[in-house]
């Protein structure tokens, strides 16, 4: 097999220690090196030295946790890094040492069998760690809903079944209201706003409990988390908008998608970055979020056609932004959601829309051009003679002669 890098090195990273195999090739002759370093900044600072002695121009690394990203900032710019998928390069069974793994990293890298994972510029590695933490923070704030929820039914107070937001005007009052320990029941019904479907007598009948100081403990708690929640998802905002700036026209591109609102938009660009040059292809993009069925054949037999692992983040966003695009009318994705249900199942149908608005994503960025909807009947019009051979093998499933004649 030949020999890609002639001289390179394998890391074998881990909380505390980073254990490097150089790699260098003289001639015929192959030597490898094995050396332990620690992972503080004066340690890695002495890997760096290590590597550059021994004329190492590609480093690759195993993708662990996030103990990798230290070491990747300190050896960002000296060398042609490469950071590989731990389940792409699993070594052969027996014999497993750090060592081992070193050199065995070291001869994949040298012999050019290890795809560089996506590693995206610091600007986008900023705005992904504020894009999951917000995602993070809002998942919080949900969670302290349902405790709220599940406290109010612990006090018999069937609020949830006639308020649709807790956290609402209404369900706002009426909370701070019991907290402070408001007993009369018409005035938390009187607490009612408008455009609220139950009626006063419902809301009293629902406020009817046993409401004690446990409960309003609890509550009290709870809001205040999620006030201190809310401000943080606030501030997180503000400092995307801060670091979105520079990048505004991809920003407004993207949410001429139907279904894309800004804050999707923000986990696309957090997500995929913004040059689209380091996908070779649109299918590279979608298979790398995860958006399309893994291959596994066998004996000329499909065994699974289950999605494969990709960017949890990235499909959890176009998946939700999906089902918002699947009600807009009279566009193309409800009517490619459509099609695909009756035969696939609502499930499939909207992963199907959300790779097609992954794609979209891709040309539009690399492009510059907004997004340009096919319309509803698109698809009939590409082929309108299998179309009408469609149409015609329906109705004659339904009990009816059809004969075709072409209008004048």
């Amino acid at each position: 097999m030949d020999v890609v890098h002639l001289r390179c090195a394998g890391l074998d990273v881990h909380k505390d220690t980073v254990v490097a195999c150089a790699r260098v090739v003289e001639g015929k002759q192959v030597e490898q090196e094995v050396r332990t370093f620690g992972t503080t900044t004066k340690e890695l600072l002495s890997l760096s030295d290590w590597l550059t002695e021994r004329r190492c121009t590609h480093v690759a690394m195993e993708s662990t946790g996030v103990f990798w990203k230290p070491v990747w900032h300190v050896l960002e710019g000296s060398f042609e890094l490469v950071l590989a998928n731990a389940g792409s390069i699993r070594s052969l069974p027996g014999r497993k040492t750090d060592v081992n793994d070193a050199i065995w990293i070291a001869d994949l890298l040298a012999h050019g069998l290890i795809r560089g994972s996506f590693v995206p510029p610091q600007p986008v590695q900023e705005l992904r760690d504020l894009a999951r933490t917000r995602t993070q923070l809002v998942r919080e704030v949900a969670r302290h809903t349902q405790r709220i929820q599940k406290t109010l039914e612990d006090a018999n107070l069937k609020l949830t079944g006639l308020i649709s937001d807790v956290l609402g005007i209404t369900g706002r009052a009426i909370l701070e209201a019991l907290i402070a320990g408001e007993t009369d029941l018409d005035a938390l019904a009187n607490l009612r706003r408008r455009g609220i479907k139950a009626s006063h007598e419902e809301l009293v009948e629902a406020l009817r409990g046993s409401v004690r100081d446990h409960h309003r403990f609890l509550l009290q708690l709870h809001l205040r988390q999620i006030d201190a929640l809310e401000q943080a998802v606030r501030d997180l905002e503000g400092r995307m908008e801060t670091l979105l700036e520079p990048f505004r026209p991809q920003l407004e591109l993207l949410t001429t998608i139907p279904g894309v609102s800004e804050t999707t938009a923000r986990v696309l660009l957090a997500e995929i970055g913004f040059d689209m040059a380091r996908f070779a292809t649109s299918g590279h993009l979608v298979s790398w979020a995860g958006l399309c069925p893994r291959l596994d054949e066998s004996a000329g037999k499909r065994r699974s056609n289950r999605l494969r692992p990709g960017n949890t983040w990235l499909k959890t966003a176009l998946v939700q932004a999906a089902w918002a695009a699947t009600r807009k009318k009279d566009s193309g994705l409800r009517a490619q959601y459509l099609r695909l249900k009756s035969r696939r199942g609502p499930k499939k149908a909207v992963i199907a829309v959300a790779a097609s608005m992954l794609t979209s994503a891709y040309f539009m960025l690399q492009r510059g051009v907004p997004y340009a909807d096919l319309g509803p009947s698109h698809l009939d019009a590409r082929d309108p003679k299998k179309t009408a051979q469609r149409l015609v093998r329906r109705l004659n499933d339904l009990g009816f002669e059809v004969e075709l004649r072409r209008a004048a």
